[in-house]
C-alpha cells in the first residue's frame, strides 16, 4: 500500500508543521510579553473606577431655558431612525410627540420592555436627561440599543425640541 518513503514524507511534513507551530508560538510569547523582558518602555495610566470624581450638579432648568430648539431638531435625527414624532405613529421605538411629562411606558399601542412598564413616574426633563445619557443605566434591561448622548448640551436641546412639539 504505502512504501516507507511515502510514510517518511508524510511524517516529516506533519512533524515539521508541528515544529513550526511551536516555534512560532514561542517566538510570539517572547516578543509580545513584557514580563520576560523587564520593565516596559512606557506605561499608560488609566483611571481607576474607585477614583471617579462625582459629577457636579447640573442646573437643568437653567440649561433648558437657554436650549437651542433648532440644534435639538438636528440632534434628533440620531433618534429618528427608531422614533417618530407623530402621535400614535410607533416605529421600532415609541412615538415621541408629547413625551415630556408623559407617563413612562405609556405611548399608546407600543409594547415596552418590562423594565419601563414597571417604572413609576413621568418622563420629566430630569428623567429624560438621565435616560438620554445612558438608557441602559437609567433602565437596566431596556431593549433600547442606543448608547446615549454624552454631551449635556445635546440632551438639553433634544428635550427642549421634544417639549416644543406639543406646545
Amino acid at each position: 500500500m504505502f512504501d516507507t518513503m511515502t510514510i517518511t514524507k508524510i511524517s516529516a511534513g506533519l512533524l515539521g508543521a508541528w515544529l513550526i507551530l511551536l516555534l512560532g508560538k514561542w517566538a510570539g510569547e517572547e516578543m509580545y510579553h513584557a514580563e520576560a523582558h523587564g520593565d516596559p518602555s512606557y506605561v499608560i495610566e488609566v483611571a481607576d473606577a474607585g477614583d471617579a470624581v462625582e459629577e457636579e450638579e447640573i442646573d437643568l432648568v437653567a440649561l433648558l431655558a437657554s436650549a437651542d430648539i433648532a440644534k435639538g431638531e438636528k440632534t434628533f435625527k440620531k433618534c429618528s431612525a427608531c422614533h417618530k414624532l407623530e402621535q400614535g405613529n410607533n416605529a421600532v421605538g415609541p412615538y415621541l410627540y408629547g413625551v415630556v411629562n408623559r407617563d413612562i411606558g405609556a405611548a399608546d399601542g407600543f409594547g415596552y420592555s418590562g423594565v419601563l412598564t414597571d417604572m413609576a413616574g413621568d418622563w420629566t426633563a430630569e428623567n429624560l436627561n438621565e435616560f438620554l445619557l445612558s438608557p441602559k443605566g437609567f433602565a437596566p434591561g431596556t431593549t433600547m440599543g442606543f448608547a446615549g448622548l454624552k454631551k449635556i448640551g445635546e440632551r438639553v436641546n433634544v428635550i427642549a425640541y421634544l417639549d416644543s412639539l406639543d406646545n
